[in-house]
């Protein structure tokens, strides 16, 4: 057999056993029996005319326009004239060699099989498309197309399985209205994943913006720190120069004096050798001339000299210089370091608030500031909380209001609204006294209007604890303003409200004293 031949034959029948193959799984499919009837009909027709019959033997196709020899055989007319073309011999059958003096004769028989085999495929091809269905489309266990679903069970399920035990008697819709129902579900999760997303992308840019916060904060503090280092190093440093220039001076007087005595000590000294060199050379001498000058040379010898004595505090008075040298520098550093009781968290200043470097005073602004929305600031509301809480004992602190034409002094609970612009009321958590359009309020619910003589420069913040009792005084001449009873169960802080851009509120330092105590 020729190898293009033996070629073609091999060829068909793989494509013969897949056709066969595809109709055993399509088949087993769980189809209607009409068209599996139907398809079995149809694949047994177009098998039953293999496709090698009607296969050019050149180009191993379908015939294309057949033409037929006088010898049988058939080829592509195109074939066949490419083929004579190019051959060595003219006008001989490329099967079996014999040569055609006629012109080859079209076959329109063989013509009309080829395209009825062509579209049979097409059909057939067609057929297996509409029957094939994916697996995960067919009931695993009863073969049927998932047609419903199981609105208890959550899943796709089969007519058959409707029918059986697990989902009798459960409520099931068309599969394409839950495939609908799914997808509203879906849109919502979405939609709602969304919003979360949004919600971690708002929150991420928060943090961001909080790292930089912090590093600022850093970069501020330290920047703090050094520049109250330095004026402790400065002061240290001048204590330590006068100091050592004190040692210095009276090192260099006590000195002096010393030297003084030395030189007095020194003449004494050559006026003594004096006189014993003079008393050797007349007991060296002989005869009567020593009692000539026996009774001058005695009285000089005799005459009245003072022992010399080292005068008292002629050394340094080191115990001075040395004695509690740190506690004698820390108390003459109390003159310059300051002590409030009260410090201001600028962590929860309002946004549009101003504190000062030390934290010890705050004014209002028209300027909205860029602050971390941390939990523990106020906002809208202009106020800010001192950093200390109490919870217990008693405390005290001064406020300095001045001039300014409105300001909240008192106590904040720690549990009092920051997010809300709230009146500040006992009820709301804040216990203090009020001066807004020049009238001056008590913290009560409803706020009690109060009649001062004189408008005070400062107010003095008097907590107890454990009585449960805030007071405002007049610290100017001890003045009583307001009490209010409240039990403290939870801790308090420090709470300044200011609205007011020109005169700032300020805690005033208290008086620092070092002391040795002493027991008796």
């Amino acid at each position: 057999m020729p190898l293009r031949l033996h070629l073609l034959w091999m060829s068909q029948q793989y494509r013969k056993q897949e056709v066969l193959k595809s109709e055993r799984v399509y088949l087993s499919l769980d189809c209607c029996c009409e068209r599996k009837q139907e398809l079995s009909v149809r694949m047994a027709r177009s098998l039953s005319l293999q496709e090698v019959d009607l296969s050019c033997s050149i180009c191993c196709e379908i015939f294309r326009d057949p033409v037929v020899l006088k010898c049988s055989h058939s080829f592509c007319a195109p074939c066949l004239k490419q083929y004579w073309t190019q051959g060595t011999r003219s006008r001989d059958c490329p099967l079996c060699r014999s040569e055609s003096v006629d012109d080859p004769v079209p076959s329109l028989t063989l013509k009309n099989l080829c395209e009825s085999f062509i579209q049979d495929g097409e059909d057939l091809d067609d057929t297996f498309g509409e029957l094939y269905s994916d697996p995960g489309e067919v009931c695993p266990l009863h073969g049927e197309r998932l047609k419903l679903f199981c609105l208890q069970d959550k899943e796709p399920i089969c007519v058959v399985c409707h029918t059986s035990r697990k989902h009798k008697q459960h409520d099931c819709c068309p599969v394409s209205e839950a495939l609908v129902d799914v997808k509203e579900k879906m849109k919502t999760a979405l939609s709602s994943m969304q919003k979360k997303k949004d919600v971690f992308d708002n929150m991420k840019k928060k943090y961001e913006n909080a790292v930089e916060f912090i590093q600022f904060q850093a970069q501020f503090v330290e920047k703090r720190t050094r520049e109250e280092f330095e004026k402790l190093h400065s002061f240290l440093l001048a204590e330590e120069e006068s100091r050592i220039t004190a040692l210095r001076g009276e090192e260099d007087l006590k000195s002096r004096a010393m030297m003084q005595q030395i030189e007095e000590i020194t003449r004494n000294i050559e006026h003594v050798s004096e006189s014993i060199r003079v008393l050797e050379e007349e007991i060296a001498s002989e005869g009567i001339f020593i009692l000539h000058k026996c009774k001058s040379t005695l009285a000089r010898a005799d005459s009245p000299t003072e022992d010399p004595v080292m005068a008292p505090g002629a050394l340094l008075d080191v115990a001075k210089y040395l004695g509690s040298l740190n506690f004698h520098v820390w108390e003459k550093m109390g003159k310059i370091v300051k002590y409030t009781p009260v410090t201001l968290d600028p962590n929860t200043a309002a946004p549009w608030l101003i504190l000062s470097d030390d934290l010890s005073s705050v004014c209002d602004s028209e300027e909205k500031r860029k602050m971390p929305d941390n939990p523990e600031r106020f906002d809208p509301d202009t106020g800010v909380l001192g950093r200390e809480s109490f919870t217990s004992g008693k405390h005290t602190w001064d406020v300095n209001v001045g001039e300014s034409t409105a300001w909240v002094v008192g106590l904040a609970k720690e549990s009092a609204q920051r997010k809300e612009k709230v009146s500040s009321v006992l009820n709301n958590g804040y216990l203090c006294v009020y001066f807004y359009h020049k009238m001056y309020f008590a913290g009560t619910s409803p706020l009690t209007r109060l009649n001062l003589k004189r408008n005070p420069q400062r107010i003095r913040v008097q907590l107890d604890c454990d009585k449960g009792r805030v007071s405002f005084c007049d610290p100017h001449d001890n003045t009583h303003i307001y009490t209010l009873k409240h039990p403290i169960t939870e801790r308090v802080f420090p709470y300044f409200w200011v609205g007011c851009q020109q005169c700032p509120l300020k805690v005033e330092p208290l008086e620092v004293s070092v002391k040795a105590v002493e027991h008796f």
